[in-house]
């Protein structure tokens, strides 16, 4: 069983409530070879909401509002229902400060990317669940 980012799977998630739908995601989906997991909803974050990003190992929105309180509770949820599953790949959204892997927007709100996870795939990382980014 693979984890995906909901908004991969064509779920009106992401925080602007739209979706980033991806073909090869959603086909793993209708096969039941994935399940789609938002960890920002699973935080208890409303649907849309304000845009975050990682700045100083915190989730602030661009007025300065520390979220990382639910970034963590929406990871640590998802990591719950990866282990549920029998997870051991996840295919998740890129850049995004829970499903980003390997690059991240720095938190100037300015679109340039630096080394480093989200939250989730950070998690998941720590359980040996591989990670991919789409």
């Amino acid at each position: 069983m693979i984890i995906v980012s909901g908004c991969l799977a064509g779920i009106n998630c992401k925080y602007n409530g739209e979706d980033s739908s991806d073909e090869r995601v959603i086909e793993l989906v209708k096969k039941g070879k994935a399940v789609p997991v938002c960890p920002e909803q699973f935080g208890g974050l409303p649907t849309p909401r304000p845009a975050c990003e990682i700045f100083e190992n915190k989730v602030v929105t661009q007025q300065g509002v520390d979220l990382s309180e639910n970034f963590l509770r929406g990871a640590e949820e998802g990591v719950k229902l990866a282990k549920l599953v029998g997870a051991k790949k996840a295919i998740l959204k890129s850049r995004s400060p829970s499903c980003g892997c390997g690059q991240i927007y720095d938190g100037s709100f300015g679109g340039k990317l630096i080394e480093g996870d989200g939250f989730f795939t950070a998690m998941l990382k720590l359980e040996n669940i591989d990670v991919e980014s789409i």
